[in-house]
């Protein structure tokens, strides 16, 4: 009897033209992923009636309840899939073969996906679909695998015991390093930096509607939020001053190869706290800044995220 192992689970990918309506066969992607806990659940509720003795009486069904996270790689091809899902379609151009993919927060329209996680060996294919992105994380550190996660709600889960998905369109995965990583101040890098952390939220809101299939009716996005944490070996009062001040400024975080292979977010109006300067050991002194970024003057934009690769558009294989 087999068993059902993640070495051999496929994901696939596509995004829907009908909210709640997996597009058809053949026109997802084979994603890579590091681990899925995207799916539905149902709760039961335990009965709270009275008169029938010691023993409870069966327990109810309560309401569906279809979410997820998605651990990802950051690569130079795949990740673009996910960005359109958090910001909505590119704009791209082309430079002699070489693509400029560039997404804006701010948009009042996200596109809606499925994504099938597949296990031939039970066989059991789950096909989630209504699948909006909330958000994505991501930890910026000098050595290790880069990865990020992304929170997915979705309107519901179908299962079957063959794939939905047809053929799988497949990109060559082009991963990025923790040595690819910059972070950068209005333009110039910023030094002493030991790790950081980005987070884009949508903030969707569910659409919990009353329908007897216990769905949701749709995510819509509500204020966006771009916050992460920057930690900085104390070596100037730079980043306090301008804690101090108030003042905005600009911060770039970016991986890449080459010119024709890197991913860059920039959040165009970051505000830092002033955090304590705090003495832990005879080891060196470090701040942790939890920024805040809010919308800015020009662009009159929160982020803008820029991807060039070969990949031509985003659109269904």
């Amino acid at each position: 009897m087999a068993r059902a192992q993640g070495a051999r689970a496929q994901m696939a990918l596509g995004f829907e033209t009908v909210y709640g309506t997996p597009p058809a066969a053949s026109d997802f992607w084979k994603m890579p992923f590091a681990s899925s806990n995207l799916g539905a659940e149902q709760p039961l509720l335990s009965s709270e009636l009275l008169g029938y003795g010691r023993d409870p009486l069966p327990p109810v069904k309560d309401a569906i309840t279809a979410d997820g996270d998605v651990v990802i790689p950051i690569d130079a091809r795949f990740f673009g899939i996910w960005l359109k899902a958090l910001f909505g379609q590119p704009t791209t151009t082309e430079d002699t073969g070489v693509f400029t993919h560039v997404y804006q927060s701010g948009g009042w329209t996200l596109p809606s996906f499925a994504v099938e996680i597949g296990m031939p060996e039970v066989p059991y294919f789950s096909m989630v679909a209504g699948c909006v992105a909330n958000s994505i994380s991501w930890t910026m550190n000098r050595s290790g695998l880069i990865t990020a996660t992304v929170n997915v709600i979705a309107q519901g889960e179908a299962v079957g015991t063959t794939s939905s998905a047809g053929t799988l369109a497949e990109l060559a995965l082009a991963r990025f390093g923790a040595f690819n990583g910059a972070v950068k101040r209005n333009g110039a890098l910023l030094g002493n930096i030991t790790s950081a952390e980005v987070t884009y939220s949508n903030n969707l809101d569910r659409i919990e509607t009353i329908r007897d299939d216990g769905k949701i009716d749709g995510a819509d996005p509500s204020i966006a939020a771009l916050t992460g944490t920057i930690n900085v070996r104390f070596a100037n009062t730079d980043l306090l001053d301008q804690a101090v001040d108030g003042d905005p400024c600009e911060l770039e975080f970016s991986y890449g190869t080459s010119a024709t292979s890197k991913v860059t977010l920039t959040a165009h109006a970051v505000y830092l706290p002033k955090p304590k300067v705090a003495l832990e050991g005879p080891a060196g002194v470090q701040l942790p800044f939890a920024w805040q970024a809010a919308k800015g003057a020009s662009p009159a934009r929160m982020c803008t995220v820029e991807l060039v690769n070969d990949q031509a558009s985003y659109n269904n294989p």
